[in-house]
């Protein structure tokens, strides 16, 4: 297993000087991956559930910065050399396929091979209609599964012709290719179809899940990704987890991460047992120096 951890793309440290120390902090601690959230608008008013968080609100102030996503990762592509660079998880439905897939491959060239791109359907109703796209929330994931298929003939095809639903094109061209590996976000059986056949690996995001659940919902990718003619094999499970470091030996519960330093290696080590490959590490610790302490407490025991 290896680890990722979130770039403070926003609030306080959304800067350039916090961006570059942020990455290069992670690539020192052995962090094999920095991840950017993605986020264009906050409305101030937000009545859409938000699954990602122990308290199911929303983290983020709408009052504080919040940078582009793949702008703040296309800037860290030439302010660093060895950690990789991914997106958890770009929502796809409101953008322009063609659009963002020209961005993603340019990413991957200029890092040279070091972009991931995470992909996901959305979850704010708000933000598809504040962007004008209100039209496509209750269609999203019909959406996303066509803009995964123009994503991987723009990738791969020379002369690329699509004809969908929602986008059509004939007969263009579409350079650089780049290598930009796909990694399906979402955690309802609609998602694990998804990645099971358009993915090239499994990357829910989970505030609380066991790592027995997490299998078992991986289990389900594997049978799509089989029933869809693909090679289940060649599909990862990598998976994004919220972590808090405690002072001191926490009340244990199977699905969260929260505890002592020797408590969640051991916690962290049952989800290596399960097959993750990689985990992302989201510290929820509000200010980003703290995070930082969290980050430097735990990474050497789990490296160990």
């Amino acid at each position: 297993m290896d680890f990722g951890v979130f770039l403070p793309v926003s609030g306080n440290a959304a800067t350039r000087d916090g961006l570059r120390h942020a990455a290069s902090t992670a690539e020192r601690l052995g962090f094999s991956t920095v991840w950017a959230a993605d986020r264009i608008i906050i409305p101030w008013q937000i009545d859409t559930a938000y699954a990602y968080s122990w308290s199911d609100k929303f983290i983020v102030p709408p009052e504080k910065p919040f940078l582009e996503a793949m702008t703040a990762l296309a800037f860290l592509a030439g302010a660093t050399e060895r950690v990789r660079l991914g997106i958890s998880v770009l929502v796809g439905p409101y953008r322009d396929p063609i659009h963002w897939a020209k961005v993603a491959a340019t990413i991957d060239v200029l890092s040279e091979g070091r972009f991931i791109l995470g992909f996901g359907i959305g979850w704010m109703e708000e933000e598809f209609e504040a962007l004008g796209r209100a039209d496509l929330f209750a269609d999203r994931g019909r959406v996303a599964d066509e803009q995964l298929q123009v994503a991987r003939n723009l990738f791969t095809d020379d002369h690329c012709s699509y004809d969908g639903t929602f986008y059509r094109y004939d007969d263009i061209a579409f350079y650089p290719k780049g290598s930009v590996p796909i990694w399906c976000g979402g955690e309802s059986r609609a998602a694990q179809r998804r990645a099971g056949r358009f993915g090239d690996a499994w990357f829910p995001y989970f505030a609380r899940v066991t790592p027995e659940d997490l299998r078992s919902r991986y289990e389900r990718v594997l049978t799509e990704a089989g029933e869809a003619g693909r090679d289940p094999a060649a599909l990862s499970l990598n998976c994004c987890l919220s972590v808090e470091v405690t002072d001191g030996p926490a009340e244990q519960e199977p699905d969260m991460l929260r505890g002592s330093v020797e408590q969640l290696v051991e916690a962290i080590g049952r989800f290596e047992d399960v097959g993750v490959e990689h985990l992302a590490l989201q510290f929820i610790v509000g200010r980003y120096p703290e995070r930082l302490a969290q980050m430097e407490a735990l990474m050497p025991a789990v490296l160990s």
